[in-house]
Order: C-alpha cells, then sequence, then structure tokens
C-alpha cells in the first residue's frame, strides 16, 4: 500500500459536528499534555461517562468514517472510573479507535488517547519516528498527566489503569508491560529469511542504528501502574527478547488478525507473542473473520470507493468495513472489558 493509514487524514474539511437532540452520556474533551517534554508535546482526546443530557453532535467522521454522538466538554459522571489509554498503529491517530472509546464509555470507562509524533498521520517528523523507545513514555505521561489534573484525577481509579494498542500500538502495549528491546536477536532476525514487515518498518525509521539509540531502545520502559494489556494484531514481536516477554507478570490479551490484508506475518507476530509470554497471563484470541483493519472505526458505504479513487491502495482498510465489521467489533469489545475486569 502506498500511504498506510493516511486516509485517517482524507478530506480534512469534511470533518464536523451534527447536532442530535439525544445525548447519549458520551461526553468528549480535549486533551493536552503539559510537562517537561516540550520537545515532544502531546495532544489527543478523554473519553468519558456523563450524566449530563443535551445536545449531541457527531464527532470524528468524514466521508469515509462513521463518527460517534458526543456531549462536548460536559461534566463527568460522578465516582471513580477504570481508566483505559489507547495507542494506535503505524501512521495513525489519536481518532483510530474512537469506536473503541465510545464502547469502553459505555461500560464505565474513562478512555484517553494521543498522536503519536513521528509515527502519527500528521506528525511524521524523522528523529521522532527514530525514537521509538519514546512511544511507550508518550503512554506513561498521559496516565501523569491524568492523575495529576485535579479536575480528571478525582474520577479515575488509579488501582484500575488498562492499555490497548492497535498493531504498533501493540508493540507500544508489550514494552509497557515489560518486554526489552533485544538489538542483536532483532539484526539476526531481520537478516534471516523470517524478516517480515517489522524490520523494514523499523530500518525506514533508522530505528537503533547508532550505539546510543540502542541503549535507548533496550532499556526498561515498562508502567507498573497499568494493570492488563489489551493487543490487537501487532507487529514488533521479534523485537523483544524472549526472556523479558517470559518475565512478564501482568495479564495480556493478545489477538490475533488471520484475514491476510496488511501482510502481517501471525506466526512472527501475535501467535509468537502469545508462545513467549507465560501461559498464566496471557489469553490469545485469533477469530476467523478479523483483519489487521477491523480495530479501526466503521466504513460509509462509499469509504472503499472513495480511498479507491483517492487513495489507490489504501482501499482494503474499509474492505467488509461496514456491517461484518461491525460484529467484529462486538466481539472485540466483550473479549477487551472481560480483559480488563
Amino acid at each position: 500500500m502506498k500511504n498506510l493509514f493516511h486516509i485517517t487524514a482524507l478530506s480534512l474539511s469534511l470533518f464536523a459536528g451534527v447536532a442530535h437532540a439525544d445525548a447519549d452520556h458520551t461526553g468528549l474533551a480535549e486533551l493536552t499534555v503539559s510537562d517537561s517534554r516540550s520537545d515532544r508535546p502531546l495532544s489527543g482526546f478523554f473519553w468519558y461517562p456523563t450524566a449530563q443530557t443535551g445536545t449531541a453532535e457527531t464527532v470524528h467522521t468524514n466521508a469515509v468514517w462513521e463518527g460517534i454522538d458526543v456531549i462536548k466538554d460536559a461534566a463527568p459522571e460522578a465516582g471513580k472510573h477504570p481508566f483505559v489509554v489507547l495507542s494506535h498503529g503505524m501512521y495513525g491517530n489519536a481518532m483510530n479507535q474512537t469506536w473503541l472509546a465510545d464502547a469502553l464509555v459505555g461500560e464505565g470507562y474513562i478512555v484517553a488517547a494521543i498522536s503519536h509524533p513521528g509515527t502519527s498521520t500528521w506528525l511524521r517528523d524523522e528523529d521522532h519516528a527514530r525514537a521509538l523507545w519514546d512511544r511507550p513514555r508518550d503512554i506513561s505521561r498521559v496516565i501523569d498527566h491524568a492523575l495529576s489534573d485535579p479536575a480528571l484525577s478525582a474520577h479515575i481509579d488509579p488501582d484500575r489503569i488498562y492499555m490497548a494498542g492497535h498493531s504498533l500500538g501493540g508493540f507500544t502495549a508489550v514494552a509497557l508491560a515489560g518486554g526489552r528491546f533485544d538489538p542483536a536477536a532483532f539484526d539476526a532476525f531481520c537478516a534471516s529469511d523470517a524478516a517480515d514487515i517489522g524490520c523494514k518498518a523499523l530500518a525506514n525509521w533508522k530505528v537503533a542504528r547508532s550505539d546510543d539509540d540502542r541503549i535507548q531502545m533496550a532499556q526498561d520502559l515498562s508502567d507498573p501502574r497499568i494493570k492488563a494489556f489489551a493487543v490487537y494484531d501487532l507487529g514488533g514481536t521479534q523485537t523483544f527478547s524472549a526472556q523479558s516477554l517470559a518475565a512478564i507478570e501482568r495479564p495480556m490479551l493478545v489477538m490475533g488478525a488471520p484475514v491476510d490484508i496488511a501482510g502481517m506475518n501471525l506466526d512472527t507476530e501475535s501467535r509468537a507473542l502469545s508462545a513467549l509470554l507465560p501461559a498464566e497471563e496471557v489469553t490469545y484470541l485469533e477469530p476467523a473473520t478479523l483483519s489487521h483493519f477491523d480495530f479501526m472505526g466503521i466504513c460509509k458505504p462509499a469509504g472503499f470507493e472513495i480511498l479507491q479513487t483517492e487513495e489507490p491502495g489504501d482501499e482494503i482498510i474499509c474492505r467488509d468495513g461496514g456491517a461484518a465489521r461491525a460484529q467484529d467489533h462486538a466481539m472485540i469489545l466483550k473479549a477487551t472489558v472481560a480483559q480488563f475486569q
């Protein structure tokens, strides 16, 4: 594909709010992380339960993607709620799992997502992409922000913090769980006949080329505040040492997508990860209908044709992206909520 995940940026001018008379009790607020990392600003969204009623509007929609109905800047529902941070895939952004955020809010969760600098739709600085060790740190910074913000922290249960990641976001999740980058083993894997698309992506970003970068990548990036993880069709399993994966002591849902339309090799990615994790910590699912892009939003009926015309090659992101994807979403949500209880 020529522009993998680029279509999340397609026709930005079409993003607009559409008024609705009935509130659906999902609140939405913009997220800006304010901390000492002025070199790597983070922004995205919070979705949260609200008891406020009033006019809702449809957001995060365009000619390709279905949106969700929210009440912007509504007062959060009283009480403490579990907190989930989402991490998007390569060249995705904070809106990629809007559907999941909305569904988790319906289950009582507060949800946050940011666009990772360097590897997101509109933020492709080469130095930020090269510093792949900062991706897990982005998630830790979001948690820091949420727990220190006076208005938000009152509604978050610090003992129920979770994380879900799709594709490269799955790599991010594994690092936060305790997976440690193994430069020598990854070099050997990428030099072998088993090399997969993860090797190409990291090579394009010049990841772990210098001695200093290899040291940065190999450090412990785990965050003990995260109690459980959901990993959706990840890329990057072979970057981690087998020893570090075997030592992970937190529950992890690993979902592999066997409908191969993105070039992901389950034998070197999701299946390999599930085999290397402690058996008592891993739940592995490989639903027969699931494809890599089913973890993204619902496509509108014309979405496939629009992408075929405007971004040839990227139309596969909307293949079976309507009713069939909605059924897969229900299954993904059920598995994720079960993991986080």
